[in-house]
């Protein structure tokens, strides 16, 4: 069976490169023949959502959502899921720094019986293209310690990569429970689906910093350690194991 490939982009103000990223992910489904849907979940009021309005006029697997306000992308991932009709569901970075053709080695990965399948930058064979700056790194590897002590992720060795995937049943699943809007939801989901005994795949990608970062420093990392800290008193809906599976 051709499994349907919801694939969402978490945008913000990402105008100036929303086009080119969404034609690559058209061109790799098709000229993979894997049935897709596209969504862009884009705040901010550069003109986004338009040019994608305007693409999915020639193209119906094409959809945007999303307001002016600014509202998060654990937010707008977690909205877009609401109306994903995948039987497999990922997200990746706007800004492309993991191409779409990086998924063509996933897709296995579910048929091997994995219920989740992320990207990772600390695998050894993982290709960084373009490195963060120095003082990113350190900066990321402090925070890693973090917060594998809060959640007791030790396994995993990097949340943060914007390249994830789900089987459908999963997303709905972890995403319906889940709340952090911002830059954390991806530390949120990982220690719900361990919680929820998923299984999860890591996976070597090509990944490249663009330069770009809408994280600010100071209040950005204040407001990141203060949402991985939340995960310990948090209180989440308990969902029948039915649903789960």
């Amino acid at each position: 069976m051709n499994k349907l490939i919801t694939l969402i982009f978490p945008a913000y103000n990402e105008a100036s490169s929303i086009k080119k990223t969404v034609d690559e992910a058209v061109a790799f489904f098709e000229s993979h023949q894997l049935s897709y849907e596209i969504i862009v979940s884009a705040d901010g009021e550069d003109g986004t959502r338009d040019i994608v309005g305007e693409m999915g006029k020639k193209n119906p697997n094409i959809k945007a959502i999303g307001s002016v306000k600014r509202r998060g992308k654990g937010y707008g991932i977690r909205q877009a899921i609401k109306i994903a009709r995948g039987d497999i569901i990922g997200f990746s970075d706007a800004d492309n720094k993991t191409p779409i053709t990086e998924f063509e080695a996933f897709l296995p990965k579910f048929d091997e019986g994995n219920d989740i399948v992320i990207g990772s930058r600390g695998n050894r064979k993982t290709v960084i293209e373009r490195p963060q700056p120095w003082y990113r790194q350190i900066g990321s590897k402090g925070f890693a310690i973090f917060m594998h002590m809060v959640t007791g992720l030790w396994d995993i060795s990097d949340t943060q990569c914007g390249f994830k995937f789900f089987t459908g049943k999963a997303a709905r699943y972890l995403f319906a429970i889940q709340q952090i809007d911002g830059y954390m939801y991806d530390v949120e989901i990982l220690f719900l689906a361990k919680k929820a005994g998923y299984k999860i795949a890591q996976m070597p990608v090509r990944w490249r910093d663009d330069g770009d970062s809408r994280l600010d420093l100071v209040k950005g990392n204040i407001s990141n350690f203060k949402d991985v800290l939340s995960l310990r008193f948090r209180s989440y809906p308990v969902y029948s194991e039915e649903k789960k599976e």
